[in-house]
């Protein structure tokens, strides 16, 4: 019997594969972003049941198949329900997870992503700062850890700007959210967050897509 792989987790993606299993993508802490099954949890009778939904946080049990794991036990410690309540904070959280996905590989070590996710969850969740200030972070703080962040830009910042951005390169994850910025730093810093996410990192992500398409971003 394959040994037990005990790591910490959060679900990306889940999606019903063949009568009663789920296929799901977890980033995980030990073993970067894997492909786990999980077998008959779309039984009414599934100990599983209600705990492979997305952004459902906990610890894992896998055990290693020939191409991907599958799932022994979970103990979900955080299920972020209310942002599956809220639409406008749905697409960000899906964005937010596109992002993790495109930048964790298989056998990576993805603890500061997964930590740098779950943390951003709890903002948008919490709803202590603004939804895309969140975003510009996120951005930022994944450029860094994508290793092509080319540090504050050159030129006229606002003083609160580049305030923000030290912050943003220098805090510890945990303390990551843990400041306010004027509207006009907003706008700014938003802008080149997304410039620096258009010309860092490569990915083409549909779930930003949708976001524009309903308004919830420019």
């Amino acid at each position: 019997m394959n040994d037990l792989i005990s790591t910490a987790g959060m679900i990306l993606g889940s999606f019903d594969h063949l009568e009663y299993d789920k296929r799901l993508i977890v980033l995980t802490s030990k073993i970067g972003k894997i492909t786990v099954f999980a077998r008959g949890v779309r039984r009414q009778n599934s100990r599983f049941m209600g705990m492979t939904d997305p952004f459902s946080f906990g610890e894992f049990s896998l055990f290693a198949g020939k191409s991907a794991y599958n799932l022994s036990g979970l103990e979900v410690s955080r299920h972020f329900e209310k942002i599956r309540l809220d639409m406008e904070c749905m697409c960000y959280a899906s964005y937010l997870a596109d992002m993790a996905d495109y930048s964790v590989r298989e056998n990576m070590d993805g603890s500061r992503v997964l930590l740098l996710l779950y943390r951003s969850l709890q903002a948008l969740e919490t709803g202590s700062i603004e939804n895309r200030l969140v975003r510009a972070v996120y951005e930022l703080r994944m450029v860094m850890e994508n290793g092509v962040y080319p540090g504050i830009p050159a030129g006229k910042l606002l003083t609160g700007t580049e305030n923000a951005m030290k912050h943003i390169e220098g805090a510890d994850i945990k303390s990551l959210y843990s400041f306010r910025v004027k509207p006009e730093v907003m706008d700014e810093l938003c802008g080149i967050a997304d410039e620096y996410r258009q010309k860092y990192i490569q990915g083409n992500f549909r779930s930003l897509e949708v976001m524009r398409e309903m308004g919830y971003c420019r």
